[in-house]
């Protein structure tokens, strides 16, 4: 029996690396991992400030920085208005203080949820599809230069705050022709070309994805694959406000499980715009938040709606559950392992949130020297945004361990860096487990050491 199942595990990790069979049972270890319920921040998820707007405001680099050590807050959300500019390219100036603001943000260790709009009136006074298209070309440099603070991009761009419904060029207050649908369609396709294809837009409501893209839910197969319906999310800006969220759901007997498959794999957030209890009390608010697998809101909107999460004693709960919440349950590392072999390394890690990553997010074991600190860095298969919304991964792989890595003692840590961010740590992800966290170095301890002969 133990023969066959040494078989079986060589079999399954043969194709993560070519190496001799692992540690036998005896010389494996095996670690449990005590759980924390404090709250902390995280990248790309939870609470985000709205402070202003975007092309008005400077954001102010210590400002950011509390919002991380003061209020667990990693999203600053900046609605860039480029009114001046309905007729004509957007000027040198405002392109300037765009990239100031994203300077800022990543100098506070911040990603922003970004959106461009034209107006704020009812009278949907926006530009016309050529002259967006034409805007967009102009932002792309932007756009690319700036990927790695980007969290996502709202489409934006079309009606009043950029929210598709008030508009004078586009199909106004609901009544959207033909000819409509392929403008607004025409100004997604663009926005998918000139932001990078790391990251997803963000469309109002379920509608306009089911109608411009296609109506059946995003498969899991298609899940990351760079395709249109796979970068394509949703954002819901009066979440609970009225039994169809204020014009959010159109038909919610085949849009709440449409959304409720898609946003496993595509990104959900937005903010409450109005109390409506009972539908607006923490019991609906975690059912739905849950099952639309939500990974921000804001912090600042609506205060009514914020303020009975509060009394009802469940905002702590959803401010931590917002996004992924990744803690280790157990774990299995040998003790001793030779250069030029193979180190096996078992871990199981709950996702406690009510999403996945959705940006692309690496995975490392790190072995770090107990004498002289020196680090060593081995490449994980395993894609943190499948460790699905209230489930538990089993990761299971084997390191080769290179024959010219010094003999010593090694512990073992969990990397999770942003690849765009690497050396960056309060852009990797911490996990919620007690004694493991390593601010300084942004690495989770595994809590192990193999000595390596």
């Amino acid at each position: 029996m133990v023969k066959r199942v040494l078989a079986l595990l060589v079999l399954l990790c043969a194709p993560l690396a070519v190496a001799p069979a692992p540690a036998s049972a005896a010389n494996s270890r095996s670690v449990t991992y005590a759980q924390t319920s404090a709250g902390f921040p995280n990248p790309e998820r939870g609470l985000y400030h709205h402070s202003g707007d975007c092309d008005k405001e400077t954001f102010s680099p210590a400002t950011l920085r509390s919002y991380r050590t003061g209020d667990h807050i990693s999203l600053v959300m900046c609605v860039f208005y480029l009114a001046e500019f309905k007729t004509g390219p957007i000027g040198a100036a405002a392109l300037a203080h765009l990239q100031r603001q994203l300077d800022t943000v990543r100098e506070a260790g911040l990603k922003a949820v970004l959106r461009f709009a034209y107006t704020t009136s009812t009278d949907g006074d926006d530009a016309t599809k050529d002259r967006v298209l034409a805007h967009l070309d102009q932002l792309a440099p932007y756009l690319r230069a700036n990927e790695d603070v980007i969290y996502l991009m709202q489409a934006g761009f079309i009606g009043a705050w950029g929210e598709w419904y008030y508009t004078k060029n586009f199909g106004d207050q609901g009544v959207v022709t033909a000819a409509d649908w392929a403008g607004r369609k025409a100004v997604v396709d663009k926005i998918l070309a000139v932001l990078p294809s790391s990251r997803m837009t963000q469309l109002r409501t379920p509608k306009f994805k089911r109608t411009m893209y296609t109506g059946s839910p995003l498969p899991p197969g298609q899940a990351h694959d760079g395709s249109a319906p796979a970068r394509l999310g949703h954002h819901n800006d009066c979440f609970l406000a009225s039994p169809d969220d204020y014009g959010t759901y159109e038909n919610p007997a085949v849009e709440y499980p449409y959304l409720q498959a898609e946003t496993a794999f595509v990104v959900m957030g937005g903010e409450t715009c109005n109390p409506n209890p009972p539908r607006s009390d923490c019991p609906t608010a975690k059912e739905e938040l849950s099952g639309f697998h939500y990974s921000y809101l804001n912090t600042d909107y609506h205060p009514g709606v914020l303020g009975g999460w509060e009394a009802g004693g469940c905002l702590d709960e959803i401010s931590r559950r917002l996004g992924y919440r990744f803690a280790l349950q157990t774990g299995a590392y040998p003790d001793r392992a030779a250069r030029g072999g193979a180190l096996p390394v078992t871990f199981t890690v709950r996702n406690d949130g009510y999403a996945s990553p959705v940006n692309p997010r690496d995975a490392a074991l790190v072995l770090r020297d107990t004498a002289t600190s020196a680090v060593h860095r081995f490449p994980l298969a395993t894609d943190p945004r499948t460790w699905q919304a209230g489930e538990t991964t089993t990761v299971r792989e084997r390191v080769r361990l290179p024959r010219s890595l010094p003999a010593g003692h090694y512990a073992l840590l969990l990397d999770l860096p942003d690849p765009k961010l690497p050396d960056r740590p309060e852009y990797s992800i911490r996990l919620a487990n007690e004694g493991t966290w390593e601010p300084g170095t942004g690495l989770n301890a595994l809590l192990h050491t193999v000595t390596v002969t």
